[in-house]
């Protein structure tokens, strides 16, 4: 199967998503040495391992360091650590239409979509299945089609909508509008909804994880009108569509919200009741590479981890991960959108704070003279603590110089936060890993039901639904983070102030979860909280209006030698 999935995306790559190649001409001949051909999609076996190759295509977007920048970074919520991206992060000028980050997710995403129109496509002239095998396979390969589609959209808004099988390079392509694109999506998902065999939730009977079903394809259909009526494609009735479609998931899917938030990104707990749709990463290599920071590669636990191996008594290990430092949080994320920490436990287990000593060769001593408030059985000369002692500690409120100088361990108050050593974020973290520089095997969590309540509370909200509907779903979200708390009921709301409060919860309950970008583009609210408010004064530098759109590559633009030149957004030209 390995092989198999392999040789179609090779094939793929060739025949290729538009003409993403600049060399591409109109005379190109290709010569295929492989016994494999687009006809290989009407074979039983091509056709099921057609699927599977769109399936492992995912992993090159939930996992992978491309998807994390453009949607994590340059947020009110992370901005550039030690080793960060210094362009796409920050706006600059560095960051224009040669861009391999955005290359790259704009790549992946026509090559996938290629291979599940391949599987469609081709659907009909499939024998020796079963027509409900056949059916949900398509089912699958729409859910799919539409969540690339969906990155697309909203990452370039226009963009080249391909609804057929491209098994010959060619060198024109043009833009279709918005709006065209939205509809084909959610043409997409309302075909998979209503296909009978279509699973209906994670928990059926014969659902692998990570198998799209209807309870993930009416989440995602929920998310797409919520988008798209923040969008010029807007519909009038998308915000009501948005609400009825997620509380559809809530109240028909059987999934629940877990007691507690520290469960739902608990190792070994991905396919909890919670999860609506996971990517599955693997141990084995044949699937993944080519490296430890791109392709099919899980590294989101390596992503958020600072360099606490260079303080002391401490040294890198598995157990605290790889330091790659490419974010750290915003001032705005950890010391006002967690400043409740006292009902509210998401900050406590959504970020490390604290780290044990690990390494006696760099334990710290005491110098003379000791600082006044040293503890009592401080000795000159003496280690201040010892392995297994807690080594950092960051207690998220100030503390004074004098303070920190007579603490046994590093101290570090918000004022001391820097590029290089903050809280962590752990929702990925991976201790299970053979070595500290492997990525991770652990499914990544696209869609979740806490998030499905947010989108009804938006989408209520926004008009789709009364206030006191917005009010009650985003209160069931509140009330769940106040586990193991006696009176759940301190965490509810009697109002929503405005989006930005939804805004705000957003980032308390999804930190970190690949959605951030979009979700202030959609509510308009990018260039507000990163710039105006200044929730990251890094970004907001250098951020313009035209930023809520990403630069169509330049590859793309070249590629495009037949007919009118492919258009850039406006402002990257």
């Amino acid at each position: 199967m390995i092989k198999i999935m392999k040789k179609i995306a090779i094939y793929l790559a060739v025949c290729l998503y538009l003409t993403l190649a600049a060399g591409c001409k109109n005379t190109l001949v290709e010569e295929p040495h492989s016994d494999l051909t687009p006809e290989f999609f009407s074979t039983a076996q091509g056709f099921q391992k057609g699927l599977d190759a769109a399936y492992a295509g995912t992993r090159s977007f939930w996992g992978n360091q491309n998807l994390f920048t453009m949607t994590v970074i340059g947020t009110d919520e992370f901005y550039t650590g030690k080793d960060g991206n210094n362009n796409i992060n920050k706006y600059n000028s560095n960051y224009d239409t040669a861009n391999g980050t955005v290359e790259a997710i704009w790549k992946d995403c026509y090559m996938n979509i290629n291979t599940c129109n391949g599987v469609i496509d081709n659907s009909a002239a499939v024998t020796g299945l079963a027509d409900d095998l056949k059916s949900r396979i398509v089912a699958e390969a729409k859910f799919l089609r539409a969540n690339y589609y969906f990155i697309l959209v909203q990452f370039w808004g226009d963009v080249t909508l391909n609804k057929t099988f491209q098994n010959t390079p060619t060198t024109s392509a043009t833009r279709s509008p918005m709006a065209e694109v939205y509809d084909f999506i959610v043409k997409d998902l309302q075909d998979a909804i209503a296909t009978p065999a279509f699973y209906a939730n994670p928990k059926s009977s014969g659902a692998l994880p990570g198998v799209a079903t209807k309870a993930a394809a009416q989440h995602l259909l929920a998310k797409v009108y919520l988008t798209r009526a923040g969008s010029s494609a807007k519909k009038t009735t998308d915000y009501t569509d948005a609400y009825n479609m997620a509380k559809t998931v809530i109240t028909t899917s059987g999934l629940s919200l877990l007691p507690d938030f520290g469960d739902v990104f608990a190792e070994g707990n991905e396919n909890n009741n919670e999860v609506i749709w996971t990517v599955q990463h693997t141990s084995n290599l044949a699937y993944n590479g080519p490296n430890n920071s791109g392709g099919a590669d899980n590294v989101l636990n390596h992503m958020w981890v600072p360099q606490y191996e260079l303080r002391p008594g401490m040294q890198r290990s598995v157990t605290y991960g790889r330091p790659y430092i490419r974010c750290v949080p915003t001032a705005w994320l950890t010391n006002v959108a967690f400043q409740e920490r006292v009902n509210d436990t998401r900050y406590n287990k959504t970020f490390l704070t604290t780290w044990i000593s690990n390494n006696a060769a760099s334990l710290p001593k005491w110098l003379a003279p000791l600082p006044p408030g040293a503890p009592a059985n401080a000795v000159v000369g003496q280690v201040k603590f010892n392995v297994g002692d807690t080594a950092i500690f960051m207690p998220g409120f100030d503390v004074t110089d004098a303070k920190i100088a007579a603490t046994r361990y590093l101290l570090i108050p918000p004022r001391k936060y820097d590029i290089t050593l903050s809280p962590y974020m752990k929702k990925y973290n991976d201790t299970k890993r053979a070595d500290l520089n492997y990525p991770s095997i652990r499914p990544v969590i696209v869609y979740r039901l806490a998030e499905t309540y947010l989108i009804a509370a938006e989408a209520a909200y926004m008009g789709g639904g009364t206030m006191t509907d917005a009010i009650d779903n985003i209160n069931i979200v509140r009330r769940r983070a106040a586990f193991p708390g006696a009176n759940p009921a301190v965490m509810n709301v009697v109002s929503i102030p405005s989006i930005d409060f939804i805004l705000d919860e957003r980032s308390r309950e999804l930190c970190g979860e690949n959605v951030r970008w979009w979700d202030l583009v959609r509510t308009s609210k990018l260039i507000d909280r990163v710039k105006t408010k200044n929730y990251n004064p890094e970004a907001a530098a250098n951020i313009k209006p035209f930023h809520v759109l990403r630069p169509i590559p330049q590859k793309q633009i070249d590629g495009v030698t037949t007919g009118p030149k492919y258009p850039q957004n406006l402002g990257w030209e």
